[in-house]
């Protein structure tokens, strides 16, 4: 239902690492368990500061997420500010949000 704050950490793995990537996967899935798969085709744009996802996820349909990376300087509101002029020029009403995961739609259809 509008900006959120996103802090996260990547962990990259190089392509001659696979291997590690599929163990930590197995690892995770010991510990947490296994909710259910989301299956996306992502595409992904840049404007300006801001990144634009544009995903098909099957069983739900097309959906955009706009994501303003921050700099040091700028505020949550400065964020804020930017997202809703950008969804503001592409159209998108405040109505078309959502506030669910994808895999919360995929569990109540």
């Amino acid at each position: 239902g509008g900006p959120k704050l996103s802090d996260y950490e990547l962990l990259e793995f190089p392509a001659s690492e696979t291997d590690r990537a599929k163990l930590l996967d197995e690892m995770l899935q010991k510990c947490l368990g296994v909710r259910g798969r989301v299956l996306k085709e992502r595409k992904f744009y840049l404007v300006g500061q801001t990144r634009v996802h544009i995903d098909t996820v099957q069983g739900l349909g097309s959906f955009m997420e706009l994501e303003v990376v921050l700099d040091n300087k700028q505020t949550l509101e400065e964020g804020q500010k930017i997202a809703r002029d950008l969804q503001s020029k592409l159209g998108v009403r405040d109505e078309d949000l959502l506030d669910c995961a994808y895999m919360d739609l995929l569990e109540t259809k």
